[in-house]
């Protein structure tokens, strides 16, 4: 009997993704396929419940269910790991879906979600540093940690929750950072978007002494009082230094 392998396969795997708009193979028993489609989708609809629990708890079932199986149904994965499913989701949220009835602040929030899981299975090991005073710190080249992502979304992501859905962005922007700390916890902190600038020239110029970026903070707001901007930006990275959020800079 002559069976060409992969156009079974792909008539299989059509109706395991979406049975609504493709047929069943007619050599398969009903009952054996319908057990192969809810084995294949459960595992991905656990997965995405389990690294999007906001996201899962915002939405009721049949919101989740239609959101899981478009994804189910169309997303082709480039990952053979679990562990990029997450990743495969986000570049589904916004390349791909496509729903007028989606909370606006849809994708922002399963991103954040996404970075909390990738800083959680990071390899990168958070390096003890030494205190130092504020004041020593001016000398020294910093670098933020690999552990953590200073983010900007135009939602609060952070507060979202079922009792808090905006439907509208606020005026201003939430600036984030999230963090693995030593105890391998990851945590968030709300910062101001001075701080999340002087953490960005950080990460542009980790060759720039601690005090030349803080000139170039107080260059970009000419308005602001210079000597204010250096004092506060030297108390905000030693409170970040003592997070790990920051450190010296290590040479690779």
């Amino acid at each position: 009997m002559n069976v060409d392998f992969k156009a079974k396969q792909r008539e299989f795997s059509a109706y395991i993704r979406d049975p609504d708009n493709n047929p069943a193979p007619t050599d398969v028993k009903e009952q054996r396929i319908a057990m192969y489609r809810e084995l294949f989708f459960n595992n991905i609809d656990n997965f995405l419940s389990s690294n999007f629990p906001v996201l899962r708890k915002i939405l009721d079932d049949q919101q989740w269910f239609g959101l899981a199986q478009d994804f189910f149904a169309r997303h082709q994965c480039k990952t053979p790991y679990f562990t990029g499913i997450p990743e495969e989701f986000l570049a589904f949220l916004q390349n791909e879906r496509s729903n007028a009835d989606d909370f606006p602040f849809l994708l922002e929030l399963a991103h954040y979600e996404w970075v909390e899981m990738a800083l959680s299975i990071a390899r990168e090991v958070c390096l003890a540093d030494h205190h130092q005073s504020p004041e020593h710190l001016l000398g020294q080249r910093l670098q933020v940690s690999p552990l953590a992502w200073p983010l900007v979304y135009r939602y609060p992501v952070h507060k979202i929750a079922p009792a808090f859905l905006p439907v509208e962005a606020p005026a201003e922007p939430t600036f984030l950072i999230v963090y693995r700390d030593p105890l391998d916890e990851v945590l968030f902190l709300e910062i101001t978007p001075m701080t999340y600038r002087l953490l960005e020239i950080i990460q542009q110029s980790d060759r720039l002494l601690t005090q030349d970026c803080l000139t170039q903070l107080a260059d970009e707001f000419p308005n602001a009082n210079r000597e204010a901007i250096t004092a506060g930006g030297l108390q905000i990275l030693n409170a970040l230094h003592e997070k790990t959020i920051i450190r010296r800079h290590v040479e690779t």
